[in-house]
């Protein structure tokens, strides 16, 4: 019985004595809790405390976070560097006191093109700090601007030109002179209806309407837009016009293609508010028929006087090589004292052959006669050595009516 006891007193001994000694070497008395320590994969360790590993990856991943938030990558930060370099050589350049202009505004993409990448290879600074520790050292520079940043000058090249642009245009727009020039366009656009509408009235009643749309009272108005639109197509306008204003009587009348004319006007000051704005506004207007097709009344006192007349594309000509006067004087060999006699001559002469003798005509006289009445000529005055007859042969306008009748005031017409 003693023997048995002594044995498993013996085996109690032993296994309380492993148990301590596995407490002892795997915890720590503390309070009477015990603390495992254990590495970020679970297993114990004997380098970390409690949950260490987890603390290390979370300050690893903090850092990564960092450096990914605050830190550019190569692209981001070669777009900086090549738009500070563009920047500062674009800069705005003081023109007059108070006025500014970019140095940019007119320079060619290939300059600019050349500046970005000679101010990058003067750049030679630590282009991404967070890789600064592994490459700051090596020979060659691999993190640097003039390294990396090179291939991207082209791309930010373009977005940079666009963004001045749009800025220029911006500022442009809301300036000053851009809002001025916008009212002067509104009431140039009044004006030009009213000039199209009343433009062959009297020019008092066109003077007093234009006023109302665009006088010195009208915003955007002033009274040389007044005098443009009022003076717009007038026969002044050359030499012709104004002799044909005198003789005619015909002060308000308008020259050839007046409409136009008016058009004009307003075009400029379209082109005056796209300066000024940066912007292209195209003018669209309605197309205008010509209203004086035939001669002015100087023309055609010259075509009588000179014997000879003005060419026009709408003439019907035998010939189209060669053109005629109105009115052509023929001398007769024998004293005429009758119009019905001067009549008869000039029938004879162009309905007779030109050798068919004739006491009055030459076959020379005959013939030119004949020519001339082909070619257009619609009166001939018959002289002889005291009278003169007008003898007409083909229907007259009322202008050359008028003009015949004051070019040979002392002859004979029936």
């Amino acid at each position: 019985m003693n023997k048995f006891l002594m044995i498993f007193g013996c085996i109690s001994a032993c296994l309380l004595g492993s148990s301590a000694t596995a407490v002892s070497a795997g915890t720590t008395a503390n309070n009477g809790r015990a603390m495992i320590y254990t590495n970020s994969a679970g297993a114990s360790t004997g380098g970390t405390r409690g949950q260490q590993g987890l603390v290390n990856a979370y300050q690893q991943n903090q850092r990564n976070t960092y450096f990914l938030v605050t830190q550019p990558d190569v692209d981001t930060a070669c777009r900086q560097k090549i738009y500070n370099c563009l920047a500062e050589y674009c800069g705005d350049a003081i023109i007059v006191p108070g006025k500014t202009s970019g140095r940019c505004s007119y320079a060619t993409e290939i300059e600019l093109y050349n500046y970005a990448l000679l101010c990058l290879q003067k750049d030679t600074s630590i282009l991404l700090p967070q890789y600064s520790t592994g490459t700051k050292n090596n020979i060659g520079g691999t993190n640097t601007a003039a390294r990396l940043c090179p291939s991207y000058v082209q791309q930010e090249l373009m977005s940079y030109l666009s963004m001045m642009n749009m800025a220029d245009k911006l500022t442009k727009s809301h300036s000053d002179l851009c809002l001025q020039r916008r009212h002067e366009l509104e009431a140039a656009m009044a004006c030009h209806s009213v000039a199209l509408a009343y433009g062959n009235e009297t020019t008092s009643m066109l003077k007093n309407r234009l006023m109302e749309s665009c006088g010195v009272g009208v915003t955007g108005g002033s009274s040389e837009m007044i005098s443009r639109f009022l003076n717009a197509g007038n026969m002044g306008a050359d030499i012709w016009g104004w002799a044909d204003k005198i003789i005619g009587l015909e002060m308000n009348a308008k020259g050839k293609n007046w409409e136009a004319a008016v058009d004009a006007v307003l075009a400029d000051y379209t082109n005056r508010m796209n300066l000024a704005c940066g912007d292209n506004l195209q003018l669209n207007t309605v197309p205008h028929a010509s209203t004086n097709t035939g001669y002015t009344n100087l023309q055609n006192a010259v075509a009588v006087a000179a014997n000879i007349a003005m060419p026009t594309a709408t003439t019907n000509t035998f010939n189209p090589y060669e053109t005629q006067a109105i009115a052509k004087e023929v001398t007769s060999l024998y004293d005429i004292y009758e119009f019905n006699i001067a009549k008869d001559v000039v029938q004879f002469g162009l309905t007779n052959n030109a050798l068919t003798p004739n006491a009055y005509l030459t076959s020379a006289q005959m013939d030119s006669m004949q020519q001339a009445y082909k070619l257009g000529t619609k009166v001939f005055i018959v002289r002889d050595t005291a009278r003169c007859f007008i003898v007409p042969v083909a229907t007259l306008t009322q202008n050359e009516t008028s003009l015949v009748s004051q070019a040979y005031a002392t002859c004979v017409s029936r």
